[in-house]
């Protein structure tokens, strides 16, 4: 070839990549944005890396920018401002905090939400079927009938007090959830405003007087003090329970949980369905089928809690 026809052909190949700037880009570029460091969205991150990796979505051929919030609304919308602007192929995020605000701003660009309570709930989505717009995902949904089956397996249970933070939808809608249960389940469910943390300490006392059990909800307020909850429930012996998987490794005595990495899996095997082709509104949004139920024993012990032997043989996790 002469050094003419070369310097053509290197022309040429440059025209056609400024003609087609996405085909000359051949790596693709996905954000994943976690809205705090609560170690389930950690553990469903992996999830997806995982799902993502198996399926060939992996470096050097995909560009991962990872962004944490760390629980800062301020740092959130910073980081979804600087999503929007990189026009990425895909974004992943954890959480609803994250998931709602990601949605609320980024239209063009395919979501995939996971971690959210209630995809639906929250108007992330418009059902589960189908989104009918740029997102899909996985839930973390655990159904309060079931978690109210478990605690009365456990124990027999009147009086449910739910801690919660208004505004904060997941723990709204699973308060709302609980209560549509009472009648069904006759349990009378107690909702307890905690609208900043240092008014728990005041609170506590009362509650643990008036009540038979404690449902630890998504609220991150709640979430900021449960070892205090927990260690001072145990000790007026009152059950506390969850769907969050991190709540039970912190202390809370039982847990009815959707797995955060098969959580952060399922989320990624829609990602490898959009990255084929895809559109994220043709993916049904799934919260997991299968259940953990979870007990924590060091508390069982601290509070001296008489564990029924029928409730052990359902029992799937143990923490010791």
């Amino acid at each position: 070839m002469s050094r003419v026809t070369a310097t053509w052909l290197i022309i040429a190949l440059v025209s056609m990549i400024n003609l087609f700037p996405g085909e000359a880009r051949a790596e693709k570029r996905i954000g994943v944005l976690l809205w705090s460091d609560e170690a389930r969205y950690g553990e469903a991150t992996d999830g997806v890396m995982s799902q993502l990796k198996k399926d060939g979505f992996a470096e050097p051929g995909v560009k991962f920018t990872i962004g944490n919030a760390h629980g800062s609304k301020a740092k959130l919308e910073e980081l979804v401002r600087e999503f929007a602007a990189a026009k990425m192929d895909l974004i992943v995020t954890m959480g609803t905090t994250a998931s709602l605000a990601v949605t609320r701003m980024i239209k063009d660009v395919p979501v995939v939400f996971c971690y959210v309570y209630d995809p639906v709930e929250v108007k992330i989505a418009q059902d589960w079927k189908s989104s009918g717009n740029n997102t899909t995902g996985a839930s973390s949904k655990v159904p309060m009938a079931k978690l109210v089956s478990s605690l009365k397996e456990f124990t027999p249970v009147k009086r449910l007090t739910v801690f919660y933070t208004p505004g904060e939808k997941n723990s709204e809608a699973q308060l709302k959830e609980l209560q549509a249960l009472e009648t069904t389940a006759r349990i009378k469910v107690i909702p307890v405003i905690l609208p900043k943390k240092e008014e728990i300490a005041q609170i506590l006392p009362e509650v643990l007087r008036t009540t038979d059990a404690i449902y630890i909800s998504g609220s991150s307020i709640v979430g900021t003090a449960i070892p205090f909850i927990v260690e001072m429930a145990a000790k007026a012996k009152v059950v506390t329970i969850t769907h969050l998987d991190d709540a039970v490794d912190k202390g809370v005595l039982l847990g009815v949980c959707a797995n955060p990495f098969l959580v952060g899996r399922l989320a990624g095997e829609k990602a490898v369905k959009i990255l084929k082709g895809a559109k994220p509104s043709s993916i049904p949004i799934e919260p997991l089928k299968k259940l953990d139920l979870i007990i924590n024993m060091r508390t069982a012990k601290a509070g001296q809690f008489q564990i029924p032997p029928s409730f052990m043989k359902s029992v799937t996790k143990v923490v010791e």
